[in-house]
């Protein structure tokens, strides 16, 4: 089942467009990245699947129904603009959500008072919004997003403000709630994060998608690199794009900083290197990180913007 499409979808304010012509489809039980730059129409595009604004044209499709209220029981979502009411308690406003989400006041409870143990807030349970330190807050705005287990969780710039160590109790709950089988999209400008834990992701860059996949074939789209130590320079070699001097190794030997040609395959040069008795001591490959395909798919503007 897909439990999140976007056909077409196009969304303007007056004469800008914020999103262009944007399709893409989610499959159930997926952690699916959808990173730009700021202004690239992350927000926007989550909006409307949410249903907070409607699209100027196209059609979505959540967990198979169009968008509404009628989808909430299933959804969990934490905006980028957090935002509690700060003379509730940390309990009360974790049922308060539960409620709206269609949930009984004693699940609702239950559910909270796990949630709160889990991220070491059993201890603050009563206390109010507005005594708690700023990452506790965060932890409940979390606890909000998934009292409900949702079977689609949207994260709008989760690790928006956060420090490390809430990041990674972020990243635990993102896988936590992918092993359970909900389905997680979120948004982000940073790749690190979508790096350790998309299945697949979506570039987007002023509105539009530039790139869909895995991230292996992401890093596909960026030509091989390796450093190679060998007698000889290896220019001459099939596949190689340039080559550059990286310095002596040892005695006799040089190492080599190699680009191969787009779409080559570093083993098919290792294998070259070996029928033709090419001598090396070094053969290493570089994997471009997903800030470097970034860069490379919507340039460095993009990426700053």
């Amino acid at each position: 089942m897909t439990a999140l499409s976007l056909d077409h979808v196009t969304k303007r304010f007056g004469n800008v467009t914020a999103v262009n012509d944007l399709s893409f489809a989610v499959p159930q039980g997926e952690v699916y990245g959808f990173l730009g730059g700021n202004g690239a129409g992350k927000t926007t595009s989550l909006r409307m699947v949410l249903d907070i604004i409607r699209p100027t044209s196209g059609s979505i499709r959540v967990l198979g129904k169009a968008p509404g209220r009628e989808n909430s029981a299933d959804l969990g979502f934490l905006p980028e603009e957090r935002g509690l009411y700060k003379t509730m308690s940390a309990i009360d406003t974790i049922v308060y959500f539960g409620r709206l989400k269609g949930m009984t006041a004693g699940d609702a409870r239950a559910e909270g008072e796990q949630l709160l143990e889990r991220f070491g807030l059993a201890d603050f349970a009563k206390t109010n919004i507005d005594k708690l330190s700023k990452g506790m807050a965060q932890k409940v705005q979390l606890a909000t997003a998934v009292v409900n287990k949702p079977r689609l969780l949207i994260l709008d710039e989760p690790f928006s403000g956060l420090d490390p160590v809430n990041q990674g109790l972020l990243e635990d709950e993102i896988r936590r709630a992918a092993d359970s089988g909900a389905t997680v999209v979120f948004s982000t400008h940073v790749m690190q994060h979508a790096e350790r834990l998309c299945d697949r992701l979506l570039l987007l860059a002023k509105g539009a998608k530039r790139f869909e996949g895995t991230l292996d074939e992401a890093r596909a789209e960026l030509p091989a690199r390796l450093t190679i130590v060998s007698r000889e320079a290896p220019s001459g070699l099939p596949g190689i794009a340039r080559t550059s001097e990286a310095g002596p190794a040892e005695p006799g030997w040089t190492a080599w900083d190699v680009e191969m040609e787009q779409g080559r395959d570093p083993g098919d040069l290792l294998e070259a290197c070996t029928q033709r008795g090419f001598a090396l001591r070094g053969f290493e490959q570089h994997k471009p990180s997903l800030h470097d395909v970034f860069i490379h798919i919507v340039g460095a503007g993009e990426a700053r913007a």
